[in-house]
Parts: structure tokens; C-alpha cells; sequence
């Protein structure tokens, strides 16, 4: 009988790291194209985050217009943290590309009259174009969690107020520049507080995700 429980416990130890390995797989897309497409990539660009605060009832004194006014303002914190991300870790990590200054492309993006609210109109390949990249890094991050009680600490970088835990998901993609062709996929739930400010919760969710990360060199 002993044994027999040995055995079961061991199956069902087994049964779930599988079905845990396959559910972590599940975060993470690479197109089965990528080393073709991406041999010859040299730089990457990281464009604004669209930012989305699904708040079913906004806090005291607070109109959707601000809202929207600071998520597009964090959209921008994202993408400067996911840039600085990349910077330190090019060496430690061997990217095989290096990845443009977010001020030359917000810089570039504006000049073309593209904003962050006008991004989602324009293909890959034109915003490759007008970079001057060969692919480009651009991602989500969805909260709904109100901005006032209830908010988590995520929340607290998004728009500065603080409180409990929130949950939400952030995807974050590669396309390459010539093709428009997904090339990377990382989507990750958030249902815990990551850290007190960007910089740390991009750090934490990248670290997730580092060993899988396409432009590394192993």
C-alpha cells in the first residue's frame, strides 16, 4: 500500500510539472521564421506601450481624460525602462542587436505626426521605414484595478497611488521591419505587486523571460 501511494504521488508530481512546463510554454512565442527573417537584423526600435486602465469607476476628482493623459504618459515610462532593460544587460546577455535611443524614435515618430494614440494605424513595415530599424519591440500593459482604492503596486508607478495588489497582463512583441511578420511573443500575467517603480517591474518581468529571449546569444 506504501508503494503504491509512492507511486501515485509520484505520477501526479510528474502530471504537474508537465502540465506547468506546458502552460509556461504557452507565454512565450517564437516564429518558426525568425532565424531566417531575423539573420541580418542590426537594430531594433522600442515603441511607446499602450497602456490600458480598465477602471470600472474613476477615483474622486479624477476624468477620463486624465486618465488617458497618464496612460499615455506611462506607456512612454514602459518603453523608456524596457530600453534601459536592453542596455544593461547587451553585454551580459550577448544581444546580437543593439536597439535605438527612444528619444530619436519618439523624436522621429513626432516629426512624422505619429502619436502614441495614432501608432496602432501604422503597419510595422512603415514604422521600420520611417526608424530607419529592422524590427521593432512594442507591447501592452493592461491593468483593472481602479485608480484609487484597490489599486496594486504596478499601479503605483501607472499613476502614482498605492494600495493592495491589483492583477492585469502585459504582452510585450517583435516584428520584423521588412515583413511585418510577428517574430516574438511574451505575454505575462500580473497578479501580484512586481515592484515600486518601472524600472523594477520591467526587471522583473524580462527576468521571466530572459533565457528565452531571441537576440541572445547563448
Amino acid at each position: 500500500m506504501k508503494r503504491f501511494r509512492l507511486l501515485l504521488a509520484a505520477i501526479w508530481l510528474t502530471a504537474a510539472a508537465l502540465i506547468t512546463a506546458q502552460a509556461q510554454s504557452r507565454e512565450i512565442y517564437e516564429s518558426p521564421q525568425f532565424k531566417t527573417l531575423a539573420q541580418h537584423h542590426k537594430q531594433l526600435a522600442v515603441l511607446p506601450f499602450a497602456v490600458t486602465m480598465t477602471t470600472k469607476r474613476l477615483p474622486k476628482g479624477m476624468t477620463p481624460a486624465a486618465v488617458h493623459e497618464q496612460e499615455l504618459q506611462e506607456g512612454k515610462n514602459i518603453q523608456s525602462a524596457l530600453h534601459t532593460y536592453f542596455l544593461k544587460h547587451q553585454e551580459s546577455d550577448h544581444f546580437t542587436v543593439s536597439f535605438q535611443d527612444v528619444n530619436k524614435t519618439n523624436t522621429l515618430l513626432a516629426k512624422a505626426g505619429i502619436t502614441p494614440d495614432n501608432l496602432a494605424t501604422k503597419t510595422t513595415e512603415e514604422l521600420a521605414k520611417l526608424l530607419g530599424v529592422d524590427g521593432v519591440v512594442s507591447g501592452t500593459f493592461v491593468t483593472d484595478k481602479p485608480l484609487s482604492d484597490g489599486a496594486a503596486v504596478a499601479m503605483t508607478v501607472l499613476v502614482g497611488v498605492s494600495g493592495p495588489t491589483n492583477s492585469g497582463r502585459t504582452s510585450i512583441s517583435i516584428n520584423d521591419g521588412a515583413t511585418g511578420e510577428l517574430l516574438w511573443k511574451y505575454d505575462k500575467s500580473l497578479s501580484r505587486g512586481l515592484g515600486s517603480d518601472t524600472s523594477t517591474i520591467i526587471n522583473a518581468i524580462m527576468r521571466k523571460c530572459s533565457k528565452m529571449f531571441p537576440y541572445a546569444r547563448a
